[in-house]
């Protein structure tokens, strides 16, 4: 036998003891704050967690790159410890799902349609999977006391983190708490929004830990156990195929029922692995050899060798060049499962169906006689290993049971994008959550484009309150902007709203000079009317310097008084001596005195409206680049006053690649 497995058998040796209490069957002796527990003699266990990636969605060329990332991470186990790779399937409790979201009523005369959303949302939700995986990796290792454990698990864990990041997998330490959770959600299924666990409290109560996540009862029979009121069975993998698919793991997991499917994996060091193998190559050559002599003896000088020992010579080989050229390493494994149902009769179902998805893929489960307490503690993610049906596999040949399926979009308060195509689950994303918050919607015409984005519209509008402001070319937001208490301004040269661009809000710029962005404004719209290329260096200057004499009073008051608009600022212009300043003036008529001249006037409408609509529908396209230069103006100085409050702001720009002409 290898001395790595001599010495592990030895670590793990321990005097049985007939559990005399439900607690005494959960293998924990010493638990610390940040998540390490003494699970045997000297052994110290802490678990990570990991979130999932888009493998079973990605092409074949990013899943080979998936997979040999994963490899390196496996190859990456230290040789003195045990890993345990978990995956756990937990039933969202409905309660508790229900709380995260529905919109709560605000009664303010919007309840009605927050009642007609929360019903479609729970009409998707029940139709959904309900269930979420969870996976987990705990390191196990024997250390003489804890401080020497920490150091051991803090080296660990960097290194773990830094491979799940190039995996695109975010991984993260467990405290206690965290961990305590698994155990509890999974003995207690249904009673997961009353864990509650204050290590503080608990010392101070002398309290023993295991009385916050223990079952009421446990019974062990020979195929199956009883927890509570519920019924469990562990499986473990006894026939592993030649050949098996990367996807036989995500299939196990597809079964609708809370279940952990574990991972042990127990790494030897690269020189024992050759060693060992080198010494069974040399065994196989012997026994050729003997047969060989055998048949010469005999006269039998053309014999082909036979099958068997041919083989068994080729896999040695190919085994050891895994080892000294393809950079494998010899690991051991044992794959186990423990599902649990509401009755014995759907256990056996569940099994069967379990049974059945392996030898589809060519391998053979088994459940477990009379080793089910010693099952149940090995698949949980406890950190420790009581089932010793072990098998020698290369790191590709482990590889191949990648934890990896899809990444699950499941913010609290999220808004409902749709349905997960692969595990059939809602897809519920915060926006604020994302490392970037922007978006674009794009697709065919008809496709639903405006009705998507209306939708979310509504579910700002009801459940957050934060701005929402919409640009709509082609006036399709009005009624729905209406019936949410917004207001909707049709900006043309017939509507009777006027909008002030050169308006100051407090906050805007932040930190710039307000006046040198009123003056770029400026410049953008005569530019526009004069003709792209147009307005030269003089021009420039006398906008500037105009821009900066009529606000001269507004920012001297501090703000207090009358903001100027487009009139006072063309009559100043007007008594500018330059010939260049007559031409400005020219240009500037027909949106300051013209007919066009709907932008030249005080504000008249309520623009603190939480909603709001820039109806541009009737804008002609003479117009259109100045229209859509002052509502970004008016957007902008919004957005400044929401930040300096601390407020969101949603702007929604419908028919964004609609672009004018004169543009």
């Amino acid at each position: 036998m290898l001395r790595t497995l001599k010495n592990l058998f030895k670590q793990d040796r321990e005097k049985f003891v007939v559990p005399k209490s439900v607690q005494n069957v959960i293998p924990i002796k010493t638990i610390w704050d940040d998540g390490i527990f003494l699970v045997g003699r000297n052994k110290y266990a802490k678990t990570f967690k990991f979130e999932d990636i888009n493998y079973a969605v990605a092409s074949r060329e990013d899943k080979e790159a998936m997979f040999l990332e994963y490899s390196e991470l496996l190859n990456s186990l230290d040789s003195g410890a045990t890993t345990k790779i978990t995956i756990n399937n937990r039933r969202l409790n409905k309660a508790d799902f229900e709380q995260t979201i529905l919109i709560p009523m605000a009664d303010d005369g919007l309840d009605k349609y927050r009642k007609e959303y929360n019903k479609m949302l729970l009409d998707k939700a029940t139709g959904a999977n309900s269930i979420v995986q969870d996976k987990y990796v705990t390191v196990s290792v024997c250390k003489k006391n804890i401080e020497e454990a920490r150091n051991y698990f803090a080296r660990v864990g960097a290194d773990l983190i830094a491979h799940f990041n190039r995996l695109g997998s975010k991984c993260v330490e467990l405290d206690a708490g965290d961990k305590l959770r698994i155990f509890h959600d999974f003995y207690r299924t249904g009673e997961e929004t009353a864990f509650h666990f204050d290590i503080t409290q608990t010392m101070r109560k002398g309290h023993d830990f295991k009385d916050f996540i223990c079952p009421d009862t446990f019974e062990f029979e020979s195929d199956c156990f009883r927890m509570g009121d519920r019924y469990g069975r562990v499986i473990f993998l006894r026939e592993y195929a030649a050949y098996i698919k990367d996807s036989m793991v995500a299939e196990l997991c597809e079964l609708n029922r809370n279940m952990m499917l574990s991972v042990d994996i127990i790494p030897v060091p690269t020189d024992e692995a050759v060693r060992e193998v080198e010494n069974r190559l040399l065994g196989v050559e012997t026994n050729i050899t003997n047969w060989q002599r055998k048949q010469n003896q005999n006269n039998n000088f053309s014999a082909v060798i036979p099958y068997d020992l041919e083989q068994q010579r080729k896999e040695s080989k190919e085994f050891l060049d895994d080892l000294t050229t393809r950079d494998q390493r010899m690991m051991f494994a044992v794959l186990t499962m423990v599902h649990t149902a509401d009755s014995k009769e759907q256990l056996d179902n569940d099994t069967e169906a379990l049974l059945t998805t392996a030898r589809k893929h060519l391998c053979q489960f088994a459940v477990l006689k009379y080793q089910q307490m010693d099952g149940l503690n090995t698949a949980l993610p406890f950190g420790v290993r009581k089932i010793d049906a072990l098998r020698t596999l290369t790191t590709e040949s482990l590889a191949v049971f990648i934890p990896f399926r899809v990444q699950e979009i499941y913010h609290e308060n999220g808004v409902y994008y749709g349905q997960n195509v692969i595990s059939r689950n809602l897809i519920l994303a915060n926006r604020k959550e994302l490392l970037n918050g922007n978006g674009f919607v794009l697709g065919v015409s008809g496709s639903g484009k405006s009705f998507t984005m209306k939708e979310f519209i509504t579910f700002i509008a009801l459940s957050t309150n934060d701005d929402i402001i919409i640009i709509d070319a082609e006036r399709e937001y009005g009624d729905l902007v209406r019936a949410l208490r917004g207001i909707v301004l049709e900006i043309s040269p017939n509507s009777r709203h006027h909008i002030n661009p050169l308006e100051i809000a407090r906050g805007y710029g932040m930190g710039e000079n307000p006046v040198a962005l009123k003056s770029e404004l400026l410049m953008s719209i005569c530019e526009q009317q004069m003709g792209e290329g147009q307005l030269g260096a003089f021009h420039k200057s006398i906008i500037d310097r105009c821009t900066a004499s009529v606000y001269h009073d507004f920012i001297k008051s501090g703000g207090k008084a009358r903001q100027p608009i487009l009139s006072d600022w063309r009559n100043e212009i007007k008594r500018q001596p330059e010939r260049e300043a007559q031409e400005l003036a020219l240009a500037s008529e027909l949106f300051v005195e013209g007919s066009l001249n709907m932008f030249a006037h005080e504000t008249n409408v309520d623009i603190d409206s939480r909603i709001i609509v820039f109806d541009l529908y009737e804008m002609g396209d003479q117009l259109k680049p100045t229209a859509l230069n002052v509502t970004m103006e008016t957007i902008q100085n919004r957005v400044a006053t929401n930040r300096l409050a601390g407020k969101y702001t949603w702007v929604f720009v419908d028919e964004v690649y609609v672009r004018p002409e004169a543009a």
